[in-house]
């Protein structure tokens, strides 16, 4: 059972990101999977909401490709640790695309049920494309240190809103 999980773990990255036939997502999915990914507002509910999110992403990049770069299978568990590169030509969750070309890194597990991903989580370096499509301060920038300060300005105010020295 567990190469057969990997293999459906595989056919998500390679036919859904990576070539669009987001029909697969319906094959591999159990009833009302999960998805649990910190970069978006909430947890996605349902098979229909997953491919939302994978055309989002494939709008705006639609030269992506995710190469899977470390597997590890265990139990009922899939995990991945991978490298997605696109160049940036949509929008973005509102950002304006800049034809930059981008790479970051991510890890993702996936819990079967019965054959099926009943759950997914995704972690990956959200601050790392938001630097590189220039909507987040680079390191060592006066915008990184002008926003630290203005970050310690905060936590003290808050502090004192809370009668904490």
């Amino acid at each position: 059972m567990s190469e057969a999980n990997l293999a459906t773990s595989r056919r998500v990255i390679d036919e859904a990101f990576n070539q669009g036939d987001l029909s697969v997502i319906d094959e591999v999915s159990a009833p009302d999977p999960v998805s649990h990914d910190p970069a978006g507002p909430e947890d996605l509910h349902g098979a229909q909401a997953i491919k939302d999110m994978i055309s989002t992403y494939r709008s705006a990049f639609p030269d992506l490709k995710i190469t899977i770069e470390d597997t590890i299978v265990q139990d009922d568990k899939v995990v991945m640790r991978w490298r997605s590169e696109g160049t940036h030509q949509g929008e973005l969750m509102g950002l304006a695309p800049t034809d930059t070309h981008v790479s970051v890194t991510g890890i993702s597990i996936d819990r079967f049920v019965d054959g099926k991903i009943s759950e997914s989580w995704s972690n990956w370096d959200t601050l790392g494309l938001m630097r590189q499509l220039g909507a987040a301060p680079t390191p060592g920038s006066i915008g990184e240190k002008v926003g630290i300060q203005l970050q310690h300005l905060s936590a003290r105010r808050q502090r004192h809103k809370a009668g904490v020295s």
